[in-house]
């Protein structure tokens, strides 16, 4: 299942097309992920939205702001563990693959996003 990707969400591969040039591709903007990293990725977003609901909560009942900093640290850096994560997997399937395929826009991409992160 890991590294499965579609260029067309709605398009549906059939039996005869070449399946590993059509579908281990992420410059396509759709990933199929395994069962494994989806229940990983999944797992941390749900800690994290709770993490963020706490401190909601801490906000309605008035808590003293370096308590609620303290758990706003928390959550960024559960986010930014979120995203390590995310771009670890990134690189091994689909850069990886893209590479091995000569498409060299992934590396661009890859570049502009990680610009992005280390704003």
């Amino acid at each position: 299942m890991e590294g499965n990707y579609k260029e067309n969400p709605n398009e549906t591969l059939n039996e005869n097309q070449n399946e590993t040039s059509e579908r281990d591709c992420c410059c396509h903007r759709t990933k199929k992920r395994s069962e494994k990293e989806y229940k990983d990725l999944i797992h941390r977003l749900n800690r994290i939205e709770g993490q963020i609901r706490g401190i909601r909560g801490m906000v309605e009942r008035d808590a003293y702001c370096p308590d609620i900093l303290t758990q706003v640290a928390a959550a960024n850096a559960a986010l930014n563990s979120f995203n390590k994560v995310l771009l670890a997997n990134h690189i091994r399937t689909c850069v990886t693959q893209d590479i091995k395929e000569d498409r060299e826009e992934t590396v661009d991409e890859l570049v502009a996003v990680l610009q992005k992160l280390m704003k």
